[in-house]
């Protein structure tokens, strides 16, 4: 199934664009239309806003927690996402990958995010998200 989002119209909070885009740059998709470097640059960059370690190398640990950070770092994060893209002359991310079911269930330290991700944005009964503990993932 192909799937898009137009970076500048995504038509989800900021916070959840940048752990979707960031996720799918750090995902082993090979459809996703973000060459291999520019995924990495991306990631690097958003990383390095919140911590003064380089990124990690495994794939695994590859992952943002935005919980102690502020609106303003989110904000610079999608900027660094929608220039990076822009440059790239990427203005919709189109990736191919069929659902699946959730292979695990949260670890303890995502809980207090995922909790506090439904608190600011809790569901509505006509907005299903096929269990996605963030949020409707536009089509």
């Amino acid at each position: 199934m192909m799937h898009t989002l137009d970076i500048h119209r995504p038509e989800m909070p900021d916070l959840q664009f940048v752990l979707f885009v960031t996720a799918l740059c750090t995902s082993r998709l090979t459809t996703l239309n973000i060459p291999t470097s520019l995924r990495a640059t991306i990631f690097n960059r958003c990383w390095a806003l919140i911590h003064e370690s380089p990124p990690p190398g495994r794939p695994e640990d590859r992952v943002l927690d935005l919980r102690p950070w502020t609106e303003i770092t989110v904000e610079a994060m999608v900027e660094i996402i929608r220039v990076g893209l822009t440059e790239a002359g990427i203005h919709t991310l189109a990736w191919e990958h069929a659902p699946s079911k959730p292979t695990a269930t949260s670890t303890p330290e995502a809980k207090p995010l995922i909790e506090r991700l439904a608190q600011l944005y809790p569901q509505s009964s006509e907005d299903t998200d096929g269990g996605h503990p963030i949020g409707r993932i536009p089509r």
